[in-house]
């Protein structure tokens, strides 16, 4: 998933300042140049590695049939009030352990 996330970005002049990729969600501090959108970016990011994801894993392909792999949202903020080295900690600071307290019910 990085590499493909990597590929994408280096064909679109996206410059990755930093990133965290977990088994369900990312969090990517870029810098993208003027003509590149940050929809149009996301929408690369999402189809390209869904795609890929889906052709070298056919049991996933099987399950997703029909659906999205990806959430259909996507959060973005600009850090234009926040410097990025403060962006930058914080997404090298995620982990992928869960608060097995915290339940939802209904």
């Amino acid at each position: 998933m990085r590499d493909v996330i990597r590929e994408i970005c280096g064909d679109h002049d996206v410059k990755i300042m930093k990133g965290h990729v977990s088994k369900d969600r990312m969090h990517l501090l870029v810098s993208i140049p003027p003509q590149v959108t940050i929809s149009r970016l996301v929408h690369w990011l999402k189809g390209k590695t869904a795609h890929k994801v889906m052709m070298e894993y056919p049991h996933i392909k099987k399950h997703y049939w029909g659906q999205h792999m990806w959430a259909r949202g996507y959060s973005c903020c600009s850090t234009g009030n926040v410097i990025d080295e403060i962006i930058a900690q914080y997404i090298a600071h995620q982990t992928d352990d869960r608060d097995d307290d915290f339940k939802v019910d209904g």
